[in-house]
C-alpha cells in the first residue's frame, strides 16, 4: 500500500484551508471581500468562455482572489453566473471548487469533454455523470476508497429531467475519470465498459467526493465529443464549439434547481402567518 491510501483519515480536519488562503490573497491583491455569484461553472476546454468572450458578454470578478485563476462573470437568461475556464483534471478542479463554495457558490457545474466508451449513438451528446469510477487520486483524500463517486442525492435525477423535458439529447450514467489521459489501453477501456461506464473525463469523481465530503452541491457532466482521436475528423462539438448548446443545458438545470430551492426556502421559512380579517 503506497501513501495515497495510507494514513488517510478523510473525516479529519484539515491545517490548510481554502479560507485562510483567500484571506491571504485578498490581503496581498487588495481585492475586496463579496460573494461571488449563487451558480458557477467549471469549463475545463475553455469553448464556452472564449465564445462569451468574444461576444464581449464576460467581465472579470471583482471579489475573487483565487492566485491560479480568473473568475468571470457573465449573465444569461436573467442569472448571473461565475465561469472559470481550462480547468482540467480532478486535483485543479477540486483546488478551485474548494475556493468558490469558500467564496460564496451555492452550485457548481462542471461541463467537460469526455471520450465515449460505451456507443450511444455518434457524438456530440450530453451525459448527466451520477457517479464517476475513482481512477485519479484527489477523491481518496475526501471519502474512504471505494469504486464510485456518486453525485448528490437527487441533482442527477433533477438534471436528467429537466434536460429531457427540453428535448435536448442526453443520458444519464456513470463516467470514469482519469488522471492519465493518455494511458487509456484496451484493457483499461474494456474493464471500464464492463463496469457500466459510458465516457471517460478528467474531474467527476474527485468533485464528487468534494460535495460528498462537504455537503455541497455539485454537477458534472460529460459533453462526448470524440472516440479517443481513432479516426479523423473526431473532437468535434458543432456550432460555436458547442457554447449555445452549452448554455441551453446550464440554463435548464440552473431552473430546475432555482424551482428546488424556492420550495426549500419556503418549507424553512414555515407556514405564513393568517393575515387579520378586516371588519
Amino acid at each position: 500500500m503506497g501513501p495515497l491510501f495510507a494514513a488517510k483519515d478523510t473525516g479529519a480536519p484539515s491545517v490548510f484551508r481554502p479560507e485562510n488562503l483567500l484571506r491571504e490573497a485578498r490581503r496581498q491583491k487588495r481585492v475586496p471581500e463579496g460573494p461571488v455569484p449563487d451558480i458557477c461553472l467549471l469549463d475545463p476546454d475553455g469553448d464556452l468562455l472564449r465564445a462569451l468572450a468574444s461576444a464581449g458578454r464576460t467581465r472579470p470578478s471583482p471579489v475573487w482572489a483565487c492566485y491560479h485563476t480568473t473568475l468571470h462573470e457573465f449573465d444569461h437568461a436573467g442569472v448571473r453566473y461565475g465561469v472559470i475556464g481550462c480547468a482540467v483534471g480532478a486535483a485543479f478542479a477540486v483546488l478551485l471548487a474548494e475556493q468558490l463554495f469558500a467564496s460564496g457558490c451555492r452550485l457548481l457545474l462542471s461541463l467537460t469533454s469526455a471520450g465515449q466508451i460505451e456507443t450511444a449513438g455518434d457524438p456530440p451528446y450530453f451525459i448527466v455523470i451520477d457517479r464517476s469510477l475513482r481512477d485519479e487520486g484527489t477523491s481518496y483524500h475526501y471519502l474512504p476508497p471505494a469504486d464510485f463517486a456518486p453525485a448528490p442525492a437527487a441533482l442527477a435525477g433533477l438534471a436528467f429531467g429537466a434536460l429531457r423535458r427540453a428535448g435536448m439529447a442526453v443520458r444519464q450514467g456513470a463516467t470514469w475519470t482519469t488522471d492519465a489521459p493518455f494511458r487509456e489501453t484496451e484493457a483499461a477501456i474494456a474493464q471500464a465498459r464492463a463496469a457500466g461506464v459510458l465516457a471517460v473525463e478528467m474531474e467527476a469523481a474527485a468533485l464528487y467526493a468534494f460535495a460528498a465530503a462537504r455537503g455541497c452541491d455539485v454537477l458534472c457532466l460529460a459533453h462526448v465529443t470524440n472516440r479517443m482521436a481513432q479516426e479523423e475528423g473526431d473532437f468535434e462539438k458543432g456550432e460555436a464549439n458547442g457554447a449555445a448548446e452549452a448554455l441551453a443545458v446550464i440554463a435548464a438545470i440552473t431552473a430546475a434547481w432555482k424551482d428546488i430551492e424556492r420550495k426549500e426556502d419556503k418549507k424553512r421559512a414555515g407556514p405564513e402567518a393568517p393575515r387579520p380579517r378586516s371588519f
